[in-house]
């Protein structure tokens, strides 16, 4: 049977509340889910379970955070109802309709319900970087970039005005508690951001904050919340620790008494709070339904050896508050996770470079071994070993595949065909166009906007003097776009090939961006249509084919590097972390509160947690800070992270790196030698 490979635990949250018929809903579950303890595995059973059971798959939400998550659950979903319902596991699961992220859920809804809140239901949706530059057009339209003293970035503004938005917290007390030096500005920003949602309004475009507080806007009328969660008998949540105030709200509001609600998460590896997540969503989850919510604890490990959970367990049990939960496994081992002192960068990366390939030649590929590191910019020293030392590696944390520039070129296209009010991306598009400046770009939005047709008003321009037939091409392009003759996909057929000779003029690198454009033109043929890929594209973009650091390409085989960030949910047999002390993790700027200290601490347990048989966390004495003075010696001491206090050494194997070797006669004679060099100089004058 299905459910005989799970532990008594998982089956536990799996059979919750279910019974044979699918007619009782259930009510509120909180699924305390450890690293490595079957989370995902968990979630697709009671998926599976509930289907099988005989509730409808189309009355199912269920949401991720990442559309690739949603993916593999509805595979899981399919293979585990297979084993029950026989051919017609498929159809089972292809019913599973609504399942994807909260954003784009939210997007969905929004089109759904958009005549009833007031809205065109063909939005085009902005990017953080396109809604940053339409932060800076407003900004600079209020005159705020000509301030006599500094005036916030844009790319500031849009954090303040996001974390205000997510975390349902007003202006004064997000300045004060995350942006305390732009407290003076409150009067200009709220200026700002008002005039920024009245150009989204009129330009028909949202953000990616938008898709949450226009769901959480639209749920606040009872009425509309009943009919939304009417529609769905089963709500499950993953990652719930990583949720922000506005999307518990928002669950809050679809389903008031908890009745067919699941959650499932990890309050120990909440580390996103500067996307405004906050841990206490989770902790807090049984009293927002109390006495009614249950809680399931998965806390059977089958990833990490005993020694390396009992160090991660004695790290975490000094958080100040946290629900109790203490991992353990059946895998046994006799090593424990090394604490090793080096005495600075280069002898880190000399010491990792060696040990990486100590590891291969033993049998452990080099995919199989990870470097983590808590902020990008810690890797440096040791990127410049592997490569010297020819080690290729992939490195994460980096660029993602919209934020570059030829994708977004070809995105900006179909928007601008789908909405030609989004500013944004007319103006993005236009300056492509050689002989296309700023301003000929902003007059022609202008009179576009002022037009009922705004794509005829396009076309009846006069082409501008010193653009010729590209302008020509580009109109053409769009009205062809604008009048769906081609059908999608074929249309992003049609923006390449016309596109492609744009790329090779304004990039060296052409043929690997060609690269990119190419695997979008494929992806988008797994969406229906238009508008739902540039939707779904742009709420979880896939990685670029050349955002990749070293040369993996070239080689079978490559080491990995990522921040602990972008290491959340992976797991590797070895695994090393750099810069294991105070300044670092904890990071000099995550240290203002307790809970800014609580939240540095989970992402010391999260990179421990990712290891499966061997541990290693190093430990310099002396490294180089980023962002001080440049003059000087920008190296600093420091010591072990106070995460890792004398009391808790026992768990570890502390050791140091070079070994220290008996000096040799010479050496110690070398040693005795004294000479004045300063006199030395001064006699090469006289």
């Amino acid at each position: 049977m299905y459910l005989e490979k799970l532990n008594p635990q998982q089956r536990m949250a799996v059979e919750h509340g279910t019974l044979a018929g699918g007619s009782h809903i259930a009510g509120p579950l909180l699924v305390i889910a450890g690293a490595g303890s079957g989370k995902t595995n968990t979630l697709a059973h009671r998926v599976a379970h509930l289907i099988v059971q005989g509730a409808d798959p189309r009355r199912i939400l269920l949401m991720t955070f990442s559309r690739r998550a949603a993916s593999e659950m509805a595979r899981r979903v399919e293979r585990i109802c297979a084993e029950v319902l026989g051919s017609n596991s498929g159809i089972m699961a292809d019913a599973l309709a609504w399942s994807g992220t909260f954003h784009g859920i939210g997007a969905r809804l929004l089109r759904d319900y958009a005549e009833q809140i007031g809205v065109d239901p063909a939005f085009t949706i902005h990017d953080r970087e396109d809604s940053a530059d339409l932060m800076n057009l407003i900004r600079h339209e209020l005159g705020f970039s000509k301030m006599e003293s500094r005036f916030p970035t844009k790319g500031t503004c849009l954090a303040i005005y996001s974390r205000a938005v997510n975390s349902e917290t007003e202006l004064p007390v997000v300045l004060r508690d995350a942006f305390p030096w732009c407290g003076a500005w409150e009067k200009q920003l709220r200026e700002l951001f008002a005039a920024y949602v009245e150009a989204k309004q009129t330009q028909n475009v949202l953000d990616y904050d938008d898709l949450l507080l226009y769901w959480a806007q639209m749920v606040a009328e009872p009425l509309i919340a009943e009919d939304i969660g009417g529609r769905f008998d089963h709500v499950l949540v993953d990652e719930y620790q990583d949720t922000n105030r506005l999307q518990a709200s928002i669950l809050l509001a679809l389903k008031p008494e908890g009745q067919g609600l699941t959650v499932v998460g990890d309050d120990a590896q909440s580390i996103y709070s500067f996307r405004a997540a906050t841990v206490r969503n989770i902790l807090d989850f049984p009293a927002s339904f109390s006495p009614a919510a249950n809680i399931v604890t998965l806390d059977r490990n089958y990833r990490s050896t005993q020694p390396i959970l009992a160090a991660a367990n004695a790290v975490i049990d000094l958080a100040s508050e946290r629900f109790t939960k203490n991992l353990w496994t059946e895998r046994q081992s006799g090593e424990r996770p090394r604490l090793v002192t080096v005495r600075e960068e280069a002898d880190q990366a000399r010491y990792v470079a060696d040990k990486v390939l100590e590891n291969r030649e033993e049998g452990t590929r080099l995919k199989n071994q990870a470097v983590l590191f808590r902020a990008s910019h810690h890797s440096g020293a040791l990127e410049v070993e592997l490569t010297r030392r020819n080690i290729p590696f992939v490195k994460f944390g980096g660029l993602k595949f919209l934020d570059s520039a030829h994708v977004k070129d070809m995105l900006a296209a179909l928007r601008f065909a789908l909405n030609p009010r989004d500013r944004v991306a007319g103006f993005r598009l236009m300056q492509i166009l050689p002989g296309v400046g700023p301003s000929t770009a902003q007059r022609a939005l202008d009179q576009m906007a002022e037009d009922p047709s705004p794509l005829q008003a396009l076309a009846a321009m006069p082409t501008p003097p010193r653009a010729g037939e590209d302008w020509t091409s580009f109109v053409s392009v769009m009205q062809e776009l604008r009048s769906g003759k081609a059908g999608w996909p074929a249309e992003i057929g049609l923006v390449r090939e016309w596109y492609q000779p744009h790329l090779e003029r304004l990039h060296e690198d052409a043929a690997t961006r060609q690269a990119d454009l190419l695997q979008l033109e494929q992806i988008a043929g797994g969406y229906p249509s238009r508008e739902r890929f540039l939707t779904e594209l742009t709420l979880d973009p896939p990685d670029a084919t050349s955002d990749q650091a070293g040369v993996p390409l070239l080689d079978e085989d490559y080491l990995i590097l990522s921040t602990i960030h972008s290491a959340k949910g992976q797991e590797w047999t070895k695994v090393f972390m750099l810069n294991v002390v105070d300044g670092c993790i904890p990071s000099d700027l995550g240290v203002g509160t307790s809970a800014e200290i609580e939240e540095e601490r989970r992402l010391l347990y999260v990179a421990m947690t990712r290891a499966r048989d061997n541990l290693d966390l190093v430990v310099p004495q002396r490294f180089f800070t980023h962002g001080q003075n440049a003059q000087g010696d920008r190296h600093v001491y420091a010591s072990r992270t106070r995460f890792i206090p004398a009391t808790l050494l026992q768990f570890f194997e502390v050791c140091g790196w070079p070994q220290v070797k008996s000096e040799s006669a010479s050496a110690q004679q070398a040693r005795q030698v004294r000479i004045d060099v300063g006199a030395r100089m001064r006699g090469m004058w006289r």
